[in-house]
């Protein structure tokens, strides 16, 4: 990364009580968190965001689905952190790697309609068009959604996931973090707490 950070090894007090939050195996902070280390508030605002937007039991779309629309839109921001990380996710979760490949190729191809339809290819291009042209953005795209069969909670799922990898692919293509020595495709557990990171 292109600025200083703490290592866990040398944190203390606040910063030492996040990392504990969100460490993984071995101690292990990923650099997504470790790049927050100067100001650790926003490492705390960061991990409650991510936590409520991906891994919460109140949201309702499967979370499989969840980390594709964070692909499509990290690979609209050519975000490689991002896509490595969660394609990660995405292939353990699914536990059928040729069914997670075969996504991911069309995801990155950008023939999301070779694999989705209905709802979920609806949501694929929504995310798609408010990281590309947010300001191109209508009343008829949510139409356009609710007649595909999304409900306006599944709306809102989808448009928060693509507001927080928008977001964090800025801050990590902004300061050039990348996936050097961090484990690929631990994540917290659907839980309806913030603050439990237990890596699964």
């Amino acid at each position: 990364m292109w600025i200083e950070h703490i290592e866990y090894d040398q944190s203390d007090g606040y910063l030492r009580a996040l990392y504990d939050r969100v460490k993984g195996p071995d101690d292990a902070i990923d650099n997504v968190m470790k790049v927050h280390s100067l100001r650790p508030h926003t490492m705390e605002g960061h991990s409650a965001l991510y936590k409520s937007v991906l891994h919460h039991t109140g949201n309702t779309l499967p979370v499989w689905f969840l980390e594709c629309l964070g692909i499509f839109t990290s690979l609209a921001n050519a975000c490689d952190y991002s896509v490595a990380h969660h394609f990660a996710g995405l292939s353990r979760l699914m536990k059928d790697q040729p069914r997670a490949d075969a996504i991911f190729r069309v995801l990155q191809a950008n023939r999301p309609d070779e694999v989705f339809a209905g709802k979920e290819l609806a949501l694929l291009r929504y995310v798609q068009k408010l990281t590309a042209a947010p300001q191109t953005m209508r009343r008829e795209d949510i139409d356009a959604l609710r007649a595909a069969g999304a409900t306006d909670g599944e709306v809102l799922e989808a448009n928060q996931i693509c507001a927080y990898f928008n977001y964090s692919n800025r801050l990590l293509n902004g300061l050039g973090v990348t996936t050097a020595v961090d484990a690929l495709g631990y994540s917290p557990p659907n839980t309806d707490t913030l603050a439990d990171w237990r890596h699964v």
